[in-house]
């Protein structure tokens, strides 16, 4: 299967089991990331899978969806959100003058360097290396408080939408089909 495949809002809505309004809601929202492809929005077919089945615990998801509304931000005015996460980072080697959390901040000022790409793929991916770097994101405070409880309702009520599993038989059938 194509992680990097993109998909319609169509094809992303039968995934999900959703209406297309929805999953245009959450494009809306920051917290399905989406690219313009022509007119019409195209979402990253591992995206999607990881709203589907994550396989992240309750803290890393509520992680990654308040790093997608970030990421909304970021698109917005990306100098800004660098030069908050450049301070962050400073602050952050301060308050942790030695230890594991260097490791992970030393990576982070390679991503800030490697320019928007980078720095919205760590905001965005599912990827184990993204869900590590983002545990000590130098991004905190760029989301209002209100934001923050936005981003959190929304992430409980998409779980809460998906209380019924998918026979894992069907969801098969399903990711085939699209």
């Amino acid at each position: 299967m194509r992680t990097s495949e993109l998909l319609s809002i169509g094809e992303a809505a039968i995934l999900l089991r959703s209406s297309r309004q929805h999953v245009v809601d959450l494009c809306s929202r920051g917290l399905l990331p989406y690219v313009p492809v022509g007119r019409q929005p195209r979402v990253r077919r591992s995206d999607v899978e990881a709203l589907i089945r994550p396989a992240l615990t309750r803290e890393q998801l509520e992680q990654l969806w308040l790093h997608q509304a970030i990421a909304g931000k970021f698109v917005s005015n990306p100098d800004a959100l660098l030069a908050a996460a450049e301070i962050n980072l400073r602050r952050l080697r301060r308050l942790h003058p030695e230890g594991r959390a260097w490791e992970w901040l030393d990576r982070w000022q390679v991503v800030l360097e490697g320019g928007a790409e980078a720095v919205l793929d760590a905001l965005t991916s599912s990827s184990e290396y993204a869900v590590e770097l983002r545990s000590t994101s130098p991004f905190a405070g760029i989301l209002s408080e209100s934001e923050r409880r936005t981003v959190l309702t929304a992430l409980a009520e998409s779980r809460h939408d998906r209380a019924r599993p998918m026979p894992q038989e069907k969801l098969e059938r399903v990711l085939r089909a699209v």
